[in-house]
């Protein structure tokens, strides 16, 4: 009988013990989609407390306080940070059954060697020994990257960015993680927004010169990728709430985008149609330089208004949203690929009743440019728990190829997020020993364990092709203390 959190933990099988430890446990981290903050790396951080580092920004565990009836002054609002985390502690034995559970004493544990349940009944003990190991050398930023062997780490950008915290990092000898940006311009194709002139603007301010036209625009944003590209981004990324596919012409457009400077009001189709034509734009530049374009598809946000209103957006009032999904995702990667202009694309789907229809579509536009040019993004927020991994890579399995999946990413704010690759790798080595013992794999495990080390690290390395420092030396676990 298993315990938990023991080294063996969601590792059912004989297979599933020696294909984790023996291959998945001690490869690298490659990171390619994250919201960590260039400036912290950059200034190598260290947290003032656990709630700095532990819950601040964190909205899945804001979702599971208010669920449990916490008042907000102690998840958002003016309550101390101690105040705040006792609150946390009390809250996480009834996650029972959420990734939350698993998450939070992986990281209490890989971070700070505690490998007690944690409860209301021992917070303020672990609150005072995790503020004091937070001094140490280790906890800042960078000592986190290094000790969790972190190769790659991609922020996520926007367009006028300047860059000049990724600079800065460039320049660091001793930041031995490289720290990419990536291109998010979300904000130059959300034409609906009540901001999107005054974005504009700063767009413009960014090149140095006025946008006026819808040609002046698609040229701004070239030139950014450019200048983004010369500061080594690789990647962009898009969100959509619903996949648009809405060709138009090009005269058609520009007059959508000249009425949307001039303030008037846009149907749902020129809103479509602009965001159609110009991610096309976007796409075949991506094309040029070599870059993986990123796809999230489905967070319908910001659904409570008066919530919204007293904390903001990215607080924990987003959902899936339903839609048909299948023609326009076709529609828009064959538009691209029947000039050969489609550049390598993850598909993210919010919404897991997509997920057969994402990898069933991504098979229409394999090519020999790449191995899995047109990747299934891993199981994304909703569904980055144990099913809904599960479900992802089953559905990917039966469809395509499991074998060339890029694997994980953490997707997250917190430098605490890392065992969230651990709990990825604990869950795809148990599929293929649950396979293995049922007959339908064989056990081969040096093969397997190939397959193994290339989901979690290597197939990553050689999709994205973006040079490393392998220098950096493997860590293992320190010892745990009791409290």
């Amino acid at each position: 009988m298993s315990t938990f959190l023991s080294e063996d933990m969601m590792l059912n099988h004989e297979s599933s013990k020696v294909l984790y430890h023996d291959y998945a446990k001690n490869m690298p981290i490659y990171d390619f989609h994250t919201h960590l903050m260039a400036d912290d790396i950059a200034a190598n951080k260290k947290y003032e407390n656990m709630t700095d580092i532990w819950l601040n920004g964190d909205h899945y565990k804001w979702r599971a306080m208010r669920w449990l009836g916490v008042e907000e002054r102690l998840i958002t609002g003016n309550a101390s940070d101690k105040e705040k985390f006792l609150a946390w502690a009390q809250t996480v034995p009834y996650t029972i059954g959420n990734p939350l559970y698993h998450w939070s004493h992986l990281e209490l544990s890989r971070y700070f060697n505690i490998n007690e349940l944690f409860s209301e009944k021992n917070a303020h003990q672990v609150w005072d020994i995790c503020n004091e190991r937070l001094n140490e050398r280790n906890m800042s930023t960078n000592g986190i990257l290094e000790k969790f062997n972190v190769k790659v780490v991609c922020t996520t950008d926007d367009p006028i960015d300047t860059l000049e915290i990724h600079q800065i990092i460039r320049k660091d000898v001793g930041i031995t993680t490289r720290v990419l940006p990536t291109f998010r311009p979300d904000h130059a194709l959300n034409i609906e927004q009540s901001d999107f002139v005054n974005y504009i603007e700063k767009l413009g301010d960014s090149i140095n010169g006025a946008v006026l036209t819808y040609e002046n625009f698609i040229a701004s944003l070239h030139s950014r990728i450019d200048y983004f590209h010369a500061n080594g981004c690789r990647i962009s990324d898009h969100g959509f709430e619903i996949f648009p596919f809405s060709p138009a012409t090009e005269q058609e457009v520009s007059s959508i985008f000249v009425h949307a400077l001039q303030g008037k009001t846009l149907s749902l189709e020129d809103i479509n149609k602009f965001k159609t034509n110009t991610l096309l734009h976007l796409s075949k530049k991506y094309h040029s330089l070599h870059w993986t374009m990123q796809l999230h598809i489905g967070a319908l946000r910001n659904n409570n208004t008066r919530m919204f209103k007293l904390t903001g957006k990215d607080s924990g009032y987003d959902s899936m949203s339903d839609f048909h999904l299948a023609r326009h995702l076709n529609g828009f990667l064959n538009e691209l690929d029947k000039d050969n202009l489609l550049p390598k694309t993850i598909i993210y789907n919010l919404n897991p009743a997509h997920n057969a229809i994402v990898a069933s579509t991504i098979g229409n536009f394999q090519s020999s440019d790449a191995r899995a040019k047109i990747q299934f993004g891993s199981g994304w927020w909703f569904n980055d728990q144990k099913d809904g991994m599960l479900d992802q890579m089953k559905t990917l399995s039966n469809i395509g190829l499991l074998s060339t999946f890029v694997g994980m990413l953490t997707d997250s704010r917190s430098f605490l997020s890392f065992p969230r690759h651990e709990y990825f790798r604990r869950i795809l080595c148990d599929l293929f020993g649950t396979w293995i013992e049922n007959g339908e794999l064989p056990r081969d495990y040096e093969f397997i364990g190939k397959i193994v080390k290339d989901i979690c690290y290597h197939n990553a390395v050689n999709y994205f092709n973006i040079e490393i420092n392998e220098t950096v030396p493997m860590k293992t676990n320190e010892s745990c203390s009791k409290i």
